[in-house]
C-alpha cells in the first residue's frame, strides 16, 4: 500500500492534545433528513475549530460525479467551493477538546484513507471514535427519532440501539473505518439515525438534534442544540398541517404509529417497521411513498417545510 500520509497535509504547527475523541460525519451517501450535513454545520458554526489535517481531493474525490460549486455573477467568475475533508481540533460549550472529521466521503482509495485515519488516531492517542450516518425508515415523525448502534461499545448499544437487524447494507467509507478501528481494539460506536422515509428528502432538523444528543452519549461532550430545536418544532408544525389535509398521508402516518407504538410495548412484531403480515416494506414501496409526499408538497399553496 501506498504511504497514506500523502492524502494529507498536517499542520505541525497546532499543537492537538493526546487522548480525546474523535467524532466524525461524512457527506456524499444516505444522508436521510439532512442529519450529517446539519450536525456538522451546526458543530463547525457554533464552536471554536482548528484544521489540524486536510485530505487531498484530487486523489480522492470524483469532480464529475459530484460537481464542486462556482459562483458566476453577471460576466465574471467571483467564488470557487473546492470539495472539503478535514481533521479539525474543536471545543464544545464547555470548552472541551475533541477532534472533528468532516467533509466529503472519498469516492476513491477507501483502503488508503482509512490507513490515514487510523494513523492520525494512532498519532494523537484518540480515545474513542463517534460517527454518525442516517437512512430513511418507515417510522413517523410524531414519535421520538430512533437509533441504531454499531461498533464495540456494549453500554451504548444496550442504551440506545432500538433497532438490531442481522442484515447486508451498502457499505460507506466510515464503515471501513469503524471496521478498521474495531480491529485495533479502540472503542467505536457508529450511530445510524432512523429517519422517516417521507421526509428523507428534506432537511428534518430532528435528526441533526438525535444526532448531537447520540455524539454527546459517545463523546461526554455538550453541543447547543436550541436553534434546531425550534427549528424543529416550526417544521413539524408545517408537516403536520399537510398530514392534516391529506388524507393518504394522514393515514399512512397513522399506521406508521401503529407499528411503532406495538414493537416499543414489546408485542410480538419483530420491528416497527413490518405491516400487518409481518413484511417489511420494499425500497420501491417506501419510494412510492415519498413520491407521493413530495408531490403533494409541490402541489400545495404553503411554503414547504425546508427546500429539497
Amino acid at each position: 500500500m501506498r504511504d497514506p500520509r500523502a492524502l494529507y497535509e498536517l499542520d505541525e504547527a497546532i499543537e492537538v492534545p493526546t487522548g480525546l475523541p474523535l467524532v466524525a460525519g461524512l457527506t456524499g451517501f444516505a444522508d436521510a433528513g439532512g442529519a450529517v450535513a446539519q450536525t456538522i454545520e451546526s458543530l463547525r458554526s457554533t464552536l471554536e475549530h482548528t484544521v489540524v489535517a486536510s485530505f487531498d481531493a484530487d486523489v480522492l474525490f470524483d469532480y464529475r460525479a459530484r460537481r464542486p460549486i462556482i459562483v458566476f455573477d453577471g460576466d465574471h467568475l467571483t467564488d470557487y467551493r473546492p470539495p472539503r475533508l478535514a481533521l479539525e481540533l474543536a471545543r464544545d460549550e464547555l470548552g472541551r477538546p475533541f477532534l472533528l472529521l468532516s467533509g466529503y466521503e472519498p469516492d476513491f482509495r477507501w483502503e488508503g484513507f482509512c490507513a490515514a485515519v487510523l494513523q492520525l488516531v494512532e498519532r494523537f492517542e484518540v480515545s474513542s471514535l463517534s460517527w454518525i450516518n442516517s437512512i430513511p425508515m418507515p417510522v413517523p415523525h410524531t414519535r421520538p427519532l430512533g437509533v441504531t448502534v454499531s461498533g464495540n461499545r456494549e453500554e451504548l448499544v444496550e442504551a440506545m440501539s432500538v433497532w438490531r437487524p442481522t442484515t447486508q447494507v451498502p457499505a460507506n467509507a466510515m464503515h471501513l473505518v469503524e471496521y478498521r478501528l474495531q480491529e485495533a481494539g479502540l472503542p467505536v460506536a457508529g450511530f445510524v439515525l432512523l429517519v422517516p422515509h417521507y421526509l428523507g428528502d428534506t432537511e428534518y432538523p430532528a435528526a441533526a438534534v438525535a444526532a448531537l444528543e447520540a455524539i454527546s452519549s459517545g463523546t461526554g461532550r455538550i453541543f447547543a442544540t436550541d436553534a434546531l430545536r425550534e427549528q424543529g418544532r416550526e417544521f413539524v408544525v408545517r408537516i403536520d398541517e399537510q398530514v392534516a389535509e391529506n388524507g393518504e398521508l394522514g393515514k399512512l402516518v397513522r399506521t406508521l404509529e401503529q407499528r411503532y407504538d406495538a414493537y416499543m410495548e414489546g408485542t410480538s412484531l419483530r420491528s416497527p417497521l413490518t405491516d400487518e403480515d409481518g413484511e417489511v416494506p420494499t425500497a420501491d414501496e417506501i419510494a412510492a411513498e415519498l413520491e407521493k409526499f413530495l408531490a403533494f408538497r409541490r402541489g400545495t399553496d404553503d411554503e414547504p417545510p425546508h427546500p429539497v
